[in-house]
């Protein structure tokens, strides 16, 4: 079966003849909760998966950690064999400790473990895109190794045909610069949303360079789904009613929901950028996809760039 690339937003070209819609999804949901277990619906997790390819998706996310297991267990439950045009994105780096946490893995060693073990549970004989997982937009996780040892191992296993292209997740200008040093990078997975600007400064570096810029939290990590409750959201991180305000003033006039409005506005911010909006819910994956059909004014987007 061959992917009707186009039908999410555009395409955007990666490195080593990788292309992919610009609207993906994010396979980080599909785990228990916590990104933690079995899905709490295992057939519902399945279909979301397949109607994600059926409407056109090119680009999943995902990670060994996300479970662990799970989610390239379901991935490859759903999908396998692959669809010609199917990017599959992975991150290494990371892994989940006996508390349910995640723990820095970057040693060399550790890296190929995490590499050979994607692939094995993805079922591939090479992995499309791999991240090395920073630990927190520029922050290394304690203990972590050397940024260029850990980066350096995956050009290695890059060079070796177990990889096709290379990205970097949780980065500064400083770590992608040095990253560019040793090998090329084709997709940088920063935080940046509506209302969290800062991954702005990676964003104009990957523009600069013409290297693709994934928002891992595109829709605020949820916050933007009408009646939560945010009163338990980390400080300064929930949008503020008056936020929320613009935001449905926005929507209104398009007869969009808030997490349409938001992934237009992301993917018209920069021609780099790619979202991949996570979902365990078949209604809200439609929803999501649908972004890709609105173009907002020059008007609603200097209105919604002025929010955060």
């Amino acid at each position: 079966m061959t992917v009707p690339i186009g039908s999410t937003g555009g395409v955007l070209r990666l490195a080593d003849g990788l292309a992919v819609g610009r609207l993906g999804y994010g396979a980080m949901q599909l785990p228990g909760p916590g990104v933690w277990g079995p899905p709490r619906d295992h057939a519902t997790a399945l279909a979301v998966l397949r109607r994600a390819v059926g409407l056109g998706v090119t680009h999943i996310d995902t990670s060994d950690f996300y479970g662990p297991h799970v989610a390239n267990d379901l991935i490859k439950e759903a999908l396998h064999p692959y669809p010609d045009g199917l990017v599959i994105a992975t991150k290494v780096g990371v892994v989940r400790d006996e508390w349910h946490g995640f723990e820095a893995a970057a040693e060399p060693e550790r890296l190929r473990e995490q590499v050979e073990e994607n692939l094995v549970r993805l079922g591939r004989a090479r992995l499309d895109l791999v991240y090395l997982r920073v630990g927190g937009d520029g922050l290394l996780f304690p203990g972590e190794a050397p940024f260029a040892e850990s980066f350096g191992t995956l050009a290695e296993l890059r060079e070796r045909g177990l990889i096709r292209a290379l990205g970097l997740s949780g980065v500064t200008t400083g770590q992608l610069a040095e990253a560019r040093a040793i090998a090329p990078v084709a997709a940088v997975q920063n935080r940046f949303h509506l209302f969290d600007r800062s991954g702005a400064e990676v964003l104009a570096a990957c523009e600069e360079a013409g290297i693709a810029f994934t928002s891992y939290f595109p829709l605020a990590a949820g916050m933007l789904r009408p009646g939560l409750d945010l009163s338990q959201a980390p400080p300064g991180m929930a949008p503020s009613a008056g936020q929320f305000a613009t935001l449905d003033e926005v929507a209104g006039r398009y007869g969009a929901t808030r997490a349409q409005v938001a992934l237009a506005w992301l993917l018209g911010r920069s021609p780099v950028t790619l979202a991949i909006p996570g979902t365990s819910s078949l209604a809200h994956l439609e929803e999501n996809m649908a972004a890709a059909r609105l173009r907002l004014s020059p008007e609603d987007i200097a209105l919604l760039d002025g929010l955060a």
